[in-house]
């Protein structure tokens, strides 16, 4: 089969199917669009181009397959009703599939509602948020909570006690940008004299009870402090903040937080933050391990602001992704018909009679 003649048996197959053969040959495939997906397919089979011909007959095969053994006439009651006898499509369809057909999709304005500006009202701090700031008192805390769910009230708060019992404050966060907003912030809240950022081209620490800067600065700095070179005033060092500790997970600057955990005066507390932690309960342990206090993990799972998927067409037409308002975690297949429609769409405009 000549590239040109592969090239035009794969515009003949819809993206679905494009997808599975991608697996295994490209990364990220599912950003691709058709025509693209094609392009980086034909690359990859440059070295093993019958694998690839092999594996796409095999999926053109089962596709056919599958349109002679399913009536397309019935499809519903397959769904409602399946057999385990039946042709190989295998498996019992999930419960919540079931029901679906029986429920109506969400609307669009169903599935929009709520969004904007919440009404004012007072503020009163989560059991979570409480129970962090009584533990950060007397043990080292690794909060690990949603995003959206208030880690960084944690971080004001147990500044504000440190700064009032004369105590110096460092927050740590893996981007400069990132620092830089939250000397900002923090600048505004405490007062602009109380709160200095440190980077790579400035080493002049000040007297401020607040120093802000990315975590390899506190890295060197710490080194800088063992070697006699600087003075970061360990004495009064009360609390180091390190947002965004999901970190010590990367291949590459994992190493310097562990080594600025492995490095922090004893007598400052520890307050580390994220919401992507997979095993918080594992750096607790650790923390506790390799140094003389002990490590708290607040944990806290229900996200504050609700998560929902919606798609947007290429020509503005926008519609919730799944049949439910929310994300219906672990079954992909209750997409909304109108999605469904639109992805059509797509692969029609995509297909062979658009292509170059």
């Amino acid at each position: 089969m000549t590239t040109h003649e592969l090239e035009q048996l794969l515009l003949q197959q819809p993206v679905a199917l494009l997808h599975r053969l991608a697996r295994g040959r490209i990364s990220r495939h599912f950003h691709s669009g058709k025509r693209k997906l094609i392009d980086l397919l034909l690359q990859a089979s440059t070295e093993n181009r019958p694998g690839l011909e092999s594996d796409l007959a095999a999926l053109i095969e089962e596709q056919a397959h599958r349109r002679q053994i399913v009536p397309v006439e019935k499809p519903v009651q397959i769904k409602v009703h399946p057999r385990p006898a039946a042709a190989p499509s295998t498996s019992r369809p999930h419960k919540s599939e079931e029901h679906s057909h029986h429920e109506p999709p969400v609307s669009l304005h169903e599935w929009l509602s709520g969004i904007g500006v919440p009404p004012t009202q007072p503020f009163v701090p989560d059991a979570w948020q409480v129970e962090a700031l009584a533990r950060l008192a007397e043990t080292d805390v690794v909060v690990s909570v949603p995003t959206g769910s208030g880690k960084t009230y944690v971080a004001i708060e147990a500044t504000r006690r440190a700064m009032q019992d004369n105590r110096t404050v460092i927050y740590t966060s893996p981007l400069k940008a990132l620092s830089n907003t939250k000397f900002t912030e923090f600048s505004r809240l405490f007062g602009a004299g109380q709160v200095v950022f440190l980077s790579g081209d400035r080493r002049d620490l000040a007297q401020a009870p607040l120093l802000i800067m990315t975590t390899e600065i506190l890295r060197n700095l710490l080194y800088d402090a063992a070697g006699g070179e600087i003075d970061v005033r360990l004495d009064t060092l009360g609390l180091v903040i390190m947002d965004e500790s999901q970190y010590l997970a990367d291949p590459e600057r994992g190493v310097v937080w562990e080594e600025t955990l492995i490095f922090c005066p004893s007598q400052a507390r520890l307050l580390l933050l994220s919401a992507s932690i997979g095993n918080p309960q594992d750096i607790a342990d650790w923390l506790t391990a390799i140094r003389p206090t002990p490590c708290t993990l607040i944990r806290h799972t229900k996200r504050s602001v609700p998560l929902r998927a919606g798609y947007l067409h290429p020509n503005g037409k926008l519609t919730p992704l799944f049949r439910t308002p929310g994300i219906p975690y672990g079954q992909p297949h209750l997409l909304h018909p109108e999605a469904r429609r639109l992805f059509t769409e797509y692969e029609d405009d995509t297909g062979p009679s658009r292509s170059r």
